[in-house]
């Protein structure tokens, strides 16, 4: 059973709510995500989520894990086997733990295949 708690007011202080490893793996993805292309960072469902033609990708703080799910992932699996298939649409997320780095160059990567998708392709949650 999770938690309720008030989703924070803004991505900066959803990051400064966070603490240890998670939030300084969130800082690096956030640094890896807002350097590779012009997105619109926003708080939803209580998280990061990061809209270029609808949904891109989001990221998520948890109590053991955090969280790097791109909603067209599925189709990025060739560039990063760690994403994992699940969820609605084309979703796929790489979980990140305590100890794990985070590849910067991948992510950037990652990030603008994610932004050309849905350029290409339209929001991905009208399909």
């Amino acid at each position: 059973m999770m938690k309720k708690t008030t989703p924070a007011a803004s991505p900066d202080a959803y990051v400064a709510a966070l603490s240890g490893w998670q939030r300084a793996v969130v800082e690096q993805l956030r640094a890896a995500v807002l350097g590779s292309a012009a997105l619109d960072e926003v708080i939803k469902w209580g998280h990061l989520v990061y809209l270029s033609n609808g949904p891109v990708l989001l990221i998520r703080a948890e109590e053991s894990r955090v969280l790097f799910g791109f909603w067209r992932g599925q189709r990025l699996r060739e560039m990063d086997p760690l994403l994992k298939s699940g969820g609605k649409y084309e979703m796929a997320t790489r979980v990140f733990h305590e100890g794990d780095e985070v590849n910067a160059a991948l992510s950037r990567r990652l990030v603008k295949e994610a932004v050309r998708l849905n350029k290409v392709l339209g929001d991905p949650t009208k399909l």
